[in-house]
């Protein structure tokens, strides 16, 4: 599906460069078929060159003569960017966003014309593979539109088709939701610490309490709730930890914690979408 397509990214950061990776790696078009493409950074582009094989950058206009343009600059230089491209941009183009707050119509606005988006959230295990990425088609996107979108998240993990108002909660769940893994880590070693543990194999122990209670979790008809019960004995350690947690109000706050990412992505949209007029 891919493998003759040309893709460009706008944007050279770590999310376009795991795309890069991934795309490369599993030999899902040829190299020489990517290009990347950011505001005057010669140093990034031709480090992506040399670690990838890439196209480098010639008298070709990578963006104009691309299949696929996929957005992956900060959102809040969208409009800056977008400008500076609009011009060399077709009509026929799958434009792939990724992008958090930034809807599709907004995109096509800027664009100029009826374009084909299709707006994504992935997450940072994109880096190595791991990635959790919704896709939402915007109203030009077909059927093979998010095919091919699919197959470009999937080169970095697992893909989700979603509606686009529902990319807002993708992205205070799954999209920030390494961060909170992260936390709860540094939490967990500190309490290792606390405890006398060292912190090598505090670390080694969380990392690999974490990994074998998510793959317990894929097991077919797992839930959590159930899961959760069969390790805890009546008055034994997991229900006296388990009780504190609640005391802390501790799934009210990662409740609200995800509900706040998510009114953020909404503002975040309606601030781009101001700023930009």
């Amino acid at each position: 599906m891919l493998h003759d397509k040309r893709i460009c990214f706008i944007g050279a950061g770590s999310m376009a460069e795991a795309l890069i990776s991934g795309l490369v790696s599993k030999k899902l078009l040829p190299a020489q078929q990517i290009y990347a493409n950011n505001r005057g950074n010669s140093d990034r582009i031709t480090e992506l060159v040399t670690r990838y094989g890439i196209a480098a950058p010639d008298k070709e206009d990578p963006i104009r003569t691309a299949d696929i343009l996929v957005l992956a600059m900060k959102p809040k230089d969208v409009a800056t960017a977008i400008e500076g491209i609009r011009s060399f941009t077709r009509p026929d183009q799958l434009v792939i966003s990724v992008l958090a707050g930034t809807s599709t119509d907004y995109i096509s606005s800027l664009l100029g014309h009826p374009a084909a988006v299709i707006r994504t959230m992935p997450n940072t295990s994109a880096a190595i593979g791991m990635s959790a990425t919704a896709l939402a088609p915007g109203q030009y996107a077909t059927e093979e539109d998010m095919s091919i979108a699919t197959t470009v998240f999937e080169a970095v993990g697992i893909a989700e088709v979603v509606k686009e108002e529902e990319l807002h909660a993708v992205t205070g769940l799954s999209g920030s939701g390494p961060a909170y893994v992260y936390y709860l880590v540094e939490a967990m070693e500190d309490a290792g610490r606390d405890m006398g543990l060292e912190p090598d194999v505090a670390r080694r122990l969380i990392l690999q309490t974490i990994i074998g209670a998510a793959n317990m979790l894929l097991e077919p008809g797992a839930e959590p709730d159930v899961l959760r019960r069969n390790v805890t004995s009546p008055n034994g350690t997991t229900a006296a930890g388990l009780a504190v947690l609640a005391e802390h109000g501790f799934q009210e706050a990662i409740r609200a914690c995800i509900r706040r990412a998510t009114e953020r992505s909404e503002e975040m949209g309606a601030e781009a979408s101001v700023t930009s007029k």
